[in-house]
């Protein structure tokens, strides 16, 4: 088995203080291995820690597009553990395990859309597109448009960037599920 090239702060991190407490505040009192390899870096783990959570908890966007979204790119990525964090979100914003199953199928002719809406599609679509192609199709984003408006589409498109940053930084750093 290879050794990490960078080891995971310790769990039990008391320095910089203020900011150790505002990442287990948002994480309910805990570390996740994530932000203890974040934490080799004070203003990244900071930012991350702002702009992520404001991500993850201050949008207006249906919580469940937004974890559709992360889920596919997790997916698309192959950063499973992404995707281990995003699954259990989707599922409590509405999605069902059949269409968790689905979603591990996303970029492949097989994946199953008739087990989604059609603006769970789009979201999908719009993953998918901007993750392997970076460009949208112009189409696709006048029907997300139509159907969002302005906010939930920037929201959408901003959720999908960030968390190909996020599976980027856990797969260059192989950050593993905890259970490891």
């Amino acid at each position: 088995m290879n050794k990490r090239l960078i080891d995971y702060q310790p769990m039990d991190l008391a320095q910089p203080a203020e900011l150790v407490a505002a990442i287990r505040k948002r994480r309910g009192g805990k570390f996740i291995n994530l932000d203890r390899m974040l934490l080799h870096s004070v203003p990244i783990a900071e930012g991350w820690n702002h702009y992520i959570g404001a991500i993850r908890n201050q949008l207006s966007l249906d919580p469940k597009l937004r974890e559709l979204g992360m889920c596919g790119v997790a997916v698309l990525n192959g950063a499973e553990y992404e995707f281990i964090h995003h699954a259990p979100p989707f599922k409590e914003a509405g999605g069902t395990q059949e269409q968790v199953e689905a979603l591990r199928l996303l970029g492949q002719a097989t994946f199953p859309k008739h087990l989604f809406n059609s603006i769970e599609q789009d979201a999908a679509e719009l993953t998918l597109q901007m993750t392997r192609n970076i460009q949208v199709h112009p189409e696709l984003m006048k029907r997300l448009h139509t159907e969002l408006g302005n906010t939930a589409v920037v929201e959408l498109v901003s959720v999908i960037a960030a968390y190909n940053m996020v599976s980027r930084f856990l797969i260059a750093l192989d950050v593993t599920p905890e259970d490891h």
